[in-house]
Formats: C-alpha cells, sequence, structure tokens
C-alpha cells in the first residue's frame, strides 16, 4: 500500500505527466514494480495512461477528494459569495485553505480583469507568495511559520525572500486582517486576500481577488472582499 501511495504522490503541481521512468526515478521503485502498480492504479481509475504512454491523474481522485467534509462543506457554503464577489469585480476570484506549509486553493472563478494566474482547484501554492497564502501563513502556528519563513524560496524575481521583511509582511496582515502581493507568484498579476473565520474567531480560509494592478481599486476590491467574507464566516457559523 505505501508503494502504491508513492506512486499517486508522484504527481502533483509542476509534475502532472509523467512517464514510467519518471514515476520510477521520484518513487525509487524499480521499473517493473512501478508499471505493476501504474497498471493497477489505471484499472482502478485513479491514474489514465495517454497514447504517448505517459500517466496523469484520473478525474477519479478529484471525485474523491470531494468527499472531504470539512473543505467540501466550506466550498458549498462560500460558493454564492464568490460568484457575487466575481460579478462585482470581475477580478479572479480565489478560496483556498492551508494544507502544510502550502495554500491548497480549494474554488477558483477566473476574471476578465486579471492577468493569467497558475492556481486551479486543487492546486498548491507557496504560503509567501500568495495573497490567500499570506493571510494563512500569518495565523498559522508559530511552528509552520518558522518552517516556511527558512525556505522563502524565490518564485519570480519580485518574491519576498527576506524573513525579517516577510515577518513585517505577516504582522501587519494580523493587525490589519489583508494581505497583497505584487508579482510575487506571477509576473504582471496582483493581488490582495482577506481571512474567512470559523469557530472561536479562528481563520479557516482565505479569500483573496487577483488583478493585474492595484493601484487604482485597492480600496474597493479589499472592501468587496470583506463583505464577501464576512457572509462566509456568518454561514459557516449557521452550519456548524
Amino acid at each position: 500500500m505505501g508503494r502504491t501511495i508513492a506512486v499517486l504522490c508522484a504527481f502533483d503541481q509542476h509534475h502532472r505527466r509523467l512517464r514510467l521512468v519518471d514515476l520510477a526515478e521520484r518513487t525509487g521503485l524499480t521499473p517493473p514494480t512501478t508499471l505493476r502498480i501504474a497498471r493497477q492504479l489505471v484499472e482502478g481509475g485513479l491514474l489514465e495512461r495517454l497514447d504517448d504512454g505517459a500517466y496523469v491523474v484520473a478525474r477519479r481522485v478529484w471525485d474523491l477528494g470531494l468527499l472531504a467534509p470539512a473543505p467540501t462543506a466550506l466550498r458549498d457554503v462560500a460558493a454564492p459569495y464568490l460568484q457575487d464577489l466575481h460579478a462585482a469585480t470581475r477580478a479572479t476570484v480565489h478560496l483556498a485553505v492551508r494544507d502544510g506549509d502550502r495554500a491548497l486553493y480549494l474554488d477558483r472563478l477566473s476574471g476578465s480583469a486579471s492577468t493569467k494566474v497558475v492556481s486551479q482547484p486543487g492546486a498548491r501554492l507557496p504560503l509567501h507568495a500568495t495573497g490567500v497564502g499570506k493571510v494563512l501563513l500569518a495565523h498559522a502556528p508559530q511552528d509552520v511559520q518558522e518552517r516556511v519563513l527558512h525556505d522563502l524560496h524565490r518564485v519570480t524575481p519580485f518574491t519576498i525572500t527576506s524573513p525579517a521583511l516577510m515577518r513585517a509582511q505577516l504582522e501587519r496582515v494580523r493587525r490589519g486582517a489583508v494581505a497583497t502581493t505584487a508579482d510575487e507568484m506571477t509576473p504582471g498579476a496582483s493581488s490582495v486576500a482577506v481571512p474567512v473565520r470559523g469557530g472561536d474567531d479562528e481563520v479557516v480560509a482565505a479569500l483573496g481577488l487577483v488583478v493585474t494592478s492595484l493601484r487604482r481599486d485597492r480600496l474597493r476590491l479589499t472592501a468587496a472582499l470583506t463583505v464577501a467574507a464576512a457572509g462566509v464566516t456568518r454561514e459557516l457559523g449557521r452550519v456548524r
């Protein structure tokens, strides 16, 4: 079972298509063992083998992921507010939660006022380089913050890699409940994000917008986000 999980976990945001030799290399398994497990996963509908011989994760994995109760409930509750926010701003809308040291994107609505972004539902992106990620990092346990601050890798030339500067930003997020980025994850894309709270005022998610620039519309976008996040927080209180 452990080897089967290793094959599935070989796929990630940057490795969506893997040949058999790639799977073997990333799992440390022998090619015959990797082939046997890959065939079993194909038969079970968890992997798909393409015409060129490469493997990709099959739709059934996503369907199974949607059965996870907490993220699914959050996504369902937030959906109407994300749609209203999208209609009001024409920006790309994100809903994300923290998954370990990454931001897990539960939902994304693409907007005409935004540039192309790398996020999509199910993607895991760096906490320190995304708006929603900074919100989640600012409210993460201390050990998570320290791990991330010791690995501020550069995604673009504008990604913040200074622990001191990032600590200062996170403190401002905790005080003001708003996080921003400018070209830090994707060149030409800026973002603003706010927390979504659950019971005991705990931050359970982050709601964000991505646009080409925040110079003119930051206050308007932040106000729209704050209203939407308050609505999601209120609805979460009713369903729990």
